[in-house]
């Protein structure tokens, strides 16, 4: 097993078990979950890095990190929902035009549509649907763009994060 490897199934880990960590009441910052995605998405941003530097791995990996740790940053600092919203709107905008401008194929719409789903998930209010549903359909297509990129770190990270953020979004849904 080689260091990159390692890197991103450290990683992979820390953001699984984040997923599956149950919501807690209160700031954000005093949240396991929260902390458990924050860590999970530096250390993944590293193994993408690394992946893309070292072993031909897609840069596509490296912008959604980079979208993940503002996100988790927002999230973190427990900013509005409609601040949110703008702040990932706009860095979307500009990782999607990123994405667009050093578009390698039809396979890049999946990354494109699973970034935005996974930065607005994050950077929503803890325990709503809308949050849940954004990850659980951004996860998907992210799934679906690592099959396609033969990532198998990636591959698994979002396959598991879908499940556990589907699993959460029937849980607030049968609540609501």
């Amino acid at each position: 097993m080689n260091h990159i490897f390692l890197a991103g199934l450290t990683g992979a880990l820390t953001l699984v078990l984040g997923a599956a960590w149950p919501e807690e009441e209160g700031k954000p910052v005093h949240s396991t979950k929260n902390w458990l995605f924050t860590f999970g998405a530096l250390l993944m941003l590293g193994y993408a890095i690394l992946n893309f530097l070292f072993a031909g791995g897609s840069f596509f990996f490296i912008l959604l990190q980079l979208m993940v740790i503002v996100a988790s940053a927002l999230m973190m600092l427990d900013v509005s929902d409609r601040v949110d919203t703008i702040v990932m709107t706009l860095a979307g905008l500009a990782f999607v035009a990123w994405s667009l401008l050093i578009y390698e194929d039809v396979n890049s719409l999946f990354f494109v549509i699973g970034l935005v789903g996974i930065s607005l998930g994050y950077a929503f209010g803890m325990g709503t649907i809308k949050r849940f549903f954004a990850l659980t359909a951004g996860s998907v297509f992210l799934t679906v763009f690592s099959y396609l990129a033969k990532d198998a770190i990636f591959l698994i990270l979002n396959f598991f994060f879908a499940v556990f953020s589907a699993y959460y979004l029937v849980k607030v849904v049968r609540r609501a």
